[in-house]
């Protein structure tokens, strides 16, 4: 990953607060409402508005320190989708033997960690203006 020579647009730094915030939404979204904290970065409105802007905005970044968060969030929020599908799909399967109710809570608990992680680690460092 580059850590970007060139400078952003200032503007472009604030696109990228702008779906960090949406990140956060979704996953607060989860664990405040009925859902769970995954399910709701996941499938939840906020976190898709913003993978769409990353993607459409993502090619102003490349050469900036900005190119690593973009990658960073689009890569967080598919990470999650997949492990999330895993969890759910494992979950299912084992449901039969009631192995599957413990996998689910478990499963998605420490995926709703590490994508709270890794939106607050991502957003902590673009307030510093590094790269991730």
């Amino acid at each position: 990953m580059s850590s970007g020579s060139e400078q952003p647009d200032p503007s472009l730094i604030t696109v990228t607060h702008v779906t960090y915030a949406l990140h956060a939404l979704g996953l607060a979204i989860g664990a405040f409402g009925a859902s769970t904290v995954i399910g709701a970065f996941v499938f939840g409105w906020p976190s898709i508005v913003a993978v769409i802007i990353n993607y459409v905005k993502r090619g102003e970044a490349r050469g900036t320190w900005l190119e690593s968060h973009f990658t960073w969030q689009i890569r967080t929020f598919w990470y999650a989708f997949a492990w999330s599908c895993l969890v759910f799909l494992l979950g299912g399967l084992l449901l039969i033997v009631v192995v599957g109710l413990a996998i689910w809570a478990v499963g998605f608990f420490i995926l709703g960690i590490w994508a709270i992680y890794r939106i607050a680690r991502g957003w902590l460092r673009l307030r510093d203006h590094r790269a991730i």
